[in-house]
């Protein structure tokens, strides 16, 4: 059994989306080969909620290795995790390396600061690395045009620490090609020298058979009042707001054609807000506001347990999922939205992985768009009523192979085979 050391700053108990990375790989390799050994920051470092029956979905043969990091009370000097961890976390694989108990060692960003990990470690101790992009690290988003503003700031960073920090990688890995192909045009040298692969976070089973096992509870709506309800979880992109501004002029657009059926709708975007933890933080109110669509959407900002995400997913009458205009933005949540086996309307950038593989498994209504041709407002109104009218939508239907070969197994398949790969080239 080799032995992969896979670093993870937020990891089981945090709730946020970047920890089923490292969860969900865990939960397979040791069948491909490939025994973890998750690197991550104690949970008392924290500054989200934390979800504690995620850990009993983390698989018991996993070692966890939890480290300190500098805090952020009573002065909040620093934020991102992963410089207040990064000499914990160093150490922590030091002390494996020195007692020959890594093979690999597998980053995952963000946060994109634990990236510097890889190389520190390969020019200490010899151990080859690689980088895996859930989200790119260098790349413009709202706020980096205010110079010397803390995004600015951020994307300057990023580009002085990228080419550093990937120099020596073994392995680049991302959720889609999309995400580390600019790491390759930025480095090129990394082509001929790195072993790539993308592979998304892909869904699990085994978290849906814990569910049904012990639904838990909904507080959102009610599945038995025969309204048609949709859910949509997770953050918002910041390149997603123009999508989501679309979608509610077409939701204006069938109120005002088709009432009947307009009224039978509830959209509800859970854990949307601005800050995992406020409950003020509303993003997407002031968009139902703008369309007067009160009495049809409502936005609970905070982010909700996992469990109960997914408690809400199968219960619902649909998911939504709303993508960015950013074509490499490939969300976690459509896997989860398929897996519910619950009907699946889908908006997402032309280019994006999400949309070729829900289409290709028959899995959602898909609606491809760009940044510069969003669906006209009117012909995503009939989209609309035809969804909420539908009555066709069976399980059975979908092409559950095709999807297989974007499960969480998969993915950690996907990647078992590429560090095999990165070992033999190293």
């Amino acid at each position: 059994m080799k032995q992969l050391v896979l670093v993870a700053g937020h990891f089981t108990p945090s709730n946020l989306a970047a920890v089923h990375r490292a969860r969900l790989w865990a939960q397979h390799l040791p069948e491909l080969g490939w025994q973890p050994t998750v690197i991550t920051t104690h949970h008392r470092h924290y500054e989200e909620a934390l979800d504690w029956e995620l850990n009993a979905l983390v698989a018991a043969d996993v070692r966890v290795i939890r480290t300190p990091a500098v805090p952020t009370r009573p002065v909040r000097w620093i934020g991102d995790i992963g410089v207040r961890a990064l000499p914990f976390h160093y150490r922590a694989i030091s002390r494996l390396a020195r007692r020959g108990e890594i093979d690999f060692l597998h980053i995952t960003v963000p946060s994109h600061y634990s990236a510097l990990l890889g190389r520190m470690v390969h020019a200490a101790h010899g151990v080859p690395f690689g980088i895996d992009y859930i989200d790119p690290w260098v790349h413009e988003w709202p706020g980096t045009e205010r110079h010397f503003s803390k995004a600015w700031t951020s994307a300057r960073l990023g580009e002085a620490l990228e080419p550093w920090a990937v120099r020596d990688a073994a392995l680049i890995t991302g959720v889609a090609p999309l995400y580390y192909e600019d790491v390759l045009e930025r480095n090129p040298d990394l082509r001929g020298r790195a072993v790539t692969a993308a592979m998304p976070y892909g869904g699990s089973e085994l978290d849906f058979e814990a569910v049904r096992r012990a639904p838990a509870d909904n507080p959102i709506f009610d599945p038995e009042d025969g309204l048609f309800h949709a859910v949509y979880a997770g953050a918002m992109l910041p390149r997603a707001y123009a999508v989501l501004d679309r979608f509610f002029e077409a939701v204006a657009a069938l109120r005002a054609r088709e009432p009947e059926v307009a009224r039978r709708l509830r959209l509800h975007f859970v854990g949307t807000g601005s800050s995992p933890s406020d409950p003020e933080g509303h993003n997407v109110r002031p968009y139902i506001e703008r369309h007067s669509l009160q009495a049809l959407a409502d936005e609970h900002p905070m982010r909700v347990p996992y469990l109960q995400v997914l408690t809400m997913l199968t219960q619902a009458s649909a998911t939504l999922i709303l993508g960015s205009t950013e074509r490499h933005y490939t969300p976690s949540k459509a896997f989860q939205a398929v897996l519910a086996r619950r009907p699946v309307l889908a908006l997402l950038h032309r280019e994006s992985t999400a949309a070729r593989i829900l289409e290709d498994a028959r899995a959602a209504t898909v609606v491809r768009l760009e940044a510069d041709d969003l669906p006209d407002p009117q012909i995503l109104a009939d989209t609309l009523a035809t969804f909420i009218r539908g009555r066709s939508y069976d399980p059975d239907a979908v092409d559950w192979q095709a999807f297989e070969q974007h499960s969480a197994r998969a993915s950690a398949r996907a990647l078992a085979t590429a560090l095999d790969q990165a070992i033999g080239a190293a």
